[in-house]
């Protein structure tokens, strides 16, 4: 299992060496799986442990004035570089203090002292350190007196375009989920635990299994076709969902992901769901009392069972 540390000072995390990969790797896409993939070979073949760093927040999302949609919560993401082979995560809690780090402070602190780099791979538009002044240039030039080797990793494309974070939160906004799953190398899915709502759904003939976002940015708003998956179970069992702040009852402030899953009986409060997007039905919109919503509930119902490759016809059965 991969070994998290979330500290910039300490004793060194890898003693024996490291290959490092440096990123944001928000959604984990072709690129940074590529990226990975190169630094667990380059790290077996150099008998030395194979490290990713990271940062929560992102940069991006620190500096923005606005809320950073985000492709990953922290958790999946751990869970990617477990995927990947790698053996430490130094995630990094990126604060005042190590945005004012220089980029040579950064180098000698994280790379040499925390982790003993032998090899240290990022994407070719690399920038670190305090006002973004450290490139890949700069770590090739300490690289060459600190003891490490800087290698930067092509851009990984897909039918002529590149594979970003931002070019796959344009494809979910737009609700192009079939353009943005190659991207991702995998459909897109919001993980999460079932928490207690207010049952709404339930008198309105549709009970929801709900997940709180909290301070995770959603790239995605809307009513959607979904499948879901259980615990640890693929995503099969169809449903739709509402993505959204609920504005006909004007009841959370915060984005709720609500899920009714079609023919299911039994009880989800307190387990884990991940739901798979499969297309959007339509935008959030308010409606004028609770009779329009249900209405309009019974045709999304439909819509999504059509989808979905399901009967319509036994929407309300």
């Amino acid at each position: 299992m991969i070994k998290l540390s979330r500290d910039v000072a300490g004793a060194c995390l890898t003693p024996r060496g490291s290959v490092v990969a440096i990123g944001a790797f928000d959604g984990l896409h072709r690129g940074h799986q590529a990226l990975l993939a190169q630094v667990h070979e380059r790290a077996l073949a150099l008998e030395a442990e194979p490290v990713v760093v990271s940062f929560e927040p992102l940069p991006r999302a620190y500096f923005s004035r606005e809320p950073l949609p985000r492709l990953s919560s922290v958790r999946e993401k751990l869970r990617g570089f477990d995927a990947a082979g790698m053996a430490h995560a130094l995630l990094l809690r990126f604060n005042a203090g190590l945005a004012a780090m220089s980029a040579e402070d950064f180098v000698r602190q994280v790379l040499v002292a925390r982790l003993a780099a032998r090899e240290v791979w990022v994407g070719g538009d690399f920038r670190f350190g305090h006002r973004r002044a450290g490139d890949v240039a700069m770590l090739e030039r300490l690289g060459e007196t600190l003891g490490f080797a800087a290698r930067t990793m092509a851009p990984v494309t897909l039918h002529d375009e590149r594979v970003s974070a931002t070019r796959v939160r344009e494809l979910l906004a737009a609700g192009d989920f079939a353009a943005a799953a190659p991207l991702l190398g995998r459909p897109f899915v919001i993980e999460g635990k079932v928490e207690y709502g207010n049952q709404l759904g339930r008198t309105l003939g549709y009970p929801t299994a709900n997940i709180h976002l909290r301070e995770r940015v959603s790239p995605i708003h809307g009513i959607f076709a979904v499948r879901v998956g259980l615990g640890d179970g693929e995503c099969v069992w169809p449903g739709v969902a509402s993505l959204g702040v609920r504005p006909t009852v004007n009841e959370v402030a915060e984005p709720l992901l609500e899920v009714h899953l079609f023919d299911f009986e039994g009880d989800l409060y307190g387990q884990r769901m991940a739901v798979e997007f499969v297309g959007k039905l339509r935008d959030e919109q308010k409606f004028d009392d609770l009779d329009a919503l249900t209405a309009q509930m019974d045709r999304d119902a439909a819509a999504a069972r059509a989808m979905l490759g399901m009967n319509p016809v036994l929407v309300g059965a």
